[in-house]
């Protein structure tokens, strides 16, 4: 705490089982101002219990004065009833397969897929967090060229985008096997700097199917360059 700058913001991680118990501690010493609750849609269902496949993510502050980049996370959605004022759409654009509107995100997180093996970004750690959903926080909480700081890097989706969204950053972690495979995803975002989910700018839906924005993202100018 006597570290942090009276413009930083804090984003906690917990399960169900803590996230009740680290509230009031958070509450004592940051300013909460939102919970994020974020859909990880994965791993087998418990035969006696709802599976569990939500985890909470405590937005914080030091103080009021904060930067909240909201222009930088809006979500890419298809619009299901297109609404128009004198012929002319409402808030709602017309593209190639479809028509879209650009939405402001909300703290229910319901379009983040969690790593799976046949993704990139995929490690062995049993939590790793998606780099879209370390994005979104990243876009709004801070600039280019701003500092980030993950006491609990383990895969080290933290600083992988940090350095791609061109922040400084800093990770520590006591699991020496985590912090190499870090490395190894550190070496090789200096190549393949995009995130799933993430181009031009603009974040898409849950596992969008493969197109050519999807294919030339790299290829295009964008914030992350």
């Amino acid at each position: 705490m006597p570290t942090l700058k009276v413009t930083a913001m804090v984003y906690v991680c917990w399960d169900w089982r803590t996230s009740m118990l680290i509230f009031p501690v958070l509450n004592g010493c940051l300013r909460i101002r939102n919970r994020i609750t974020w859909e990880r849609e994965k791993g087998r269902g418990a035969k006696s219990d709802w599976k569990n496949t939500t985890e909470d993510i405590w937005f914080c502050t030091v103080s009021d004065q904060y930067s909240f980049d909201v222009d930088a996370v809006k979500l890419k959605r298809r619009v299901t009833a297109p609404y128009r004022v004198n012929g002319v759409p409402k808030d709602w654009e017309q593209e190639r397969g479809g028509k879209y509107r650009l939405t402001h995100p909300s703290s229910n997180r319901t379009d983040i897929t969690v790593p799976f093996w046949s993704m990139r970004e995929n490690t062995d750690h049993p939590t790793q967090k998606p780099e879209k959903l370390l994005a979104k926080l990243i876009l709004t909480s801070s600039h280019p060229g701003d500092f980030v700081f993950d006491p609990f890097v383990s895969s080290g989706t933290t600083a992988v985008v940090a350095q791609k969204l061109q922040r400084f950053w800093c990770g520590v972690d006591f699991n020496e096997e985590y912090l190499c495979g870090a490395l190894k995803r550190l070496r090789r975002a200096k190549q393949e700097r995009s995130s799933q989910g993430y181009a031009d700018g603009v974040f898409g839906r849950r596992n969008p199917a493969p197109g050519p924005s999807q294919r030339t993202i790299m290829a295009q100018k964008s914030i992350i360059e």
